[in-house]
């Protein structure tokens, strides 16, 4: 069965269309930076690759041009749409909706819209992302898989919020937590890496969209995302953790509409408010150059991830491996050199050596002496989500 995997982030779109159940890759790629001043385009099969920068507006132009790719008379690997025999969507947010992977009806395409409110980032580019595949591949299975899903172990006193009773009861207000099928994969790669029974790993998803997960023997018992993909760590451009009174004051003192609020927090705040850059490569790259704000934000982001490991570790009464993974936590010896710095008192000792390697591969880059494995797993939430879409067919 050749199953195609969309997975539709804020500002890129990652696909790999695969064979299953022997979860063969055919071919990869990658759009990103979607809506900035150039985006960029990364295709590979087994025999032909590209790169090339092209300006990419809107994710339904993304997801076009990815069509168009595999369909292409040179670099393609299919010949007809009709090829395709399912196409797996990552979700970002299922609410209390849903649990578990579900093939996408009208009525699942409804709840999922309706749920934008809670990503507004994410669940409208997903969504895109399926009624685009379903104009295209019209004979193809839509099945949807949801970030939300690896959550659902968290415990009632780490997923309830301190207000009344009736906003969990009646509204289902709550800690959904996101990024689950990131967090899912690697903290198995990690737990087979470990070789242990019993395990307490902290895994780090870094990329435009940032998040933390504890998971006590493989189970997720606690996250730094909550009710939506908006709190946490410091973000590209949502802000993370912030005091509620911040809100209320720019509302009734500053004159800023909730409307003005909200985009302000999602869209214009974390690093790009910070440095007036959202890609953390320009961000290094400026700091490097002597840029002070640039400098700072990258402090400032280090140290809200060291203050979350501090707090996982208590949680869980103990730590095994941290784990950095997704585009930033893989690729940035920056960002893992100053989350790592001064914390030998949790036994996490870093190889700056075994840092500055760059590698697809799994890789422990922490000291012999570390009582605490630093690992970097690049993850697949592709594969997983192809794994997960072929279950449900079978």
């Amino acid at each position: 069965m050749q199953i195609l995997i969309l997975n539709s982030g804020s500002s890129s779109i990652k696909f790999q269309l695969f064979t299953m159940p022997e979860a063969k890759v055919i071919c990869s790629g990658l759009v990103e930076r979607i809506g900035l001043k150039q985006s960029n385009i990364t295709y590979t099969s087994k025999n032909k690759s590209l790169e090339k920068e092209e300006k990419i507006n809107t994710h339904k132009d993304g997801l076009h041009l990815i069509a168009s790719l595999l369909m292409d008379p040179e670099v393609g690997v299919i010949q007809s749409a009709l090829e395709i025999q399912a196409v797996g969507h990552r979700v970002v947010h299922g609410g209390s909706t849903f649990a578990q992977t579900v093939e996408i009806t009208e009525e699942v395409k409804q709840k999922i819209e309706k749920l934008s409110a809670l990503a507004p980032l994410h669940n409208p580019a997903n969504l895109e992302g399926i009624i685009v595949a379903e104009e295209i591949f019209t004979k193809a299975k839509q099945i949807a898989v949801f970030d939300t899903a690896f959550h659902q172990t968290i415990p009632v006193e780490a997923y309830k919020y301190a207000i009344p009773n009736m906003f969990l009861e009646e509204n289902n207000i709550r800690v959904y937590g996101f990024h689950g099928t990131s967090h899912k994969y690697v903290s198995e790669k990690a737990i087979d890496f470990l070789a242990k029974e019993h395990s307490k790993v902290i895994t780090i998803h870094l990329g435009n969209g940032c998040s933390m997960t504890a998971v006590k023997d493989g189970k997720s018992v606690d996250h730094t995302l909550g009710f939506a993909p908006m709190n946490g760590l410091i973000m590209g451009t949502r802000c993370g953790d912030i005091d509620p009174a911040v809100i209320f004051y720019m509302v009734n003192s500053l004159g800023y509409s909730l409307s003005e609020v909200n985009t302000l927090l999602q869209k214009e705040s974390g690093m790009l408010g910070l440095t007036g850059y959202s890609d953390l490569r320009d961000i290094e790259s400026e700091a490097a150059k002597g840029n002070t704000d640039c400098q700072l934000a990258l402090q400032m982001n280090a140290y809200r991830i060291q203050k979350y490991i501090g707090a996982y570790a208590a949680v869980m009464n103990g730590l095994d491996a941290i784990v950095f993974t997704a585009g930033i936590g893989e690729n940035s010896n920056v960002i893992r050199n100053l989350v790592c710095k001064d914390l030998d008192y949790f036994g996490i000792e870093l190889d700056t050596d075994k840092n500055d390697i760059r590698s697809k591969d799994i890789r422990d880059i922490s000291k012999s002496t570390s009582r605490v494995k630093i690992l970097v797993i690049p993850t697949n939430e592709e594969l997983e989500i192809a794994k997960q879409s072929f279950k449900l067919l079978s």
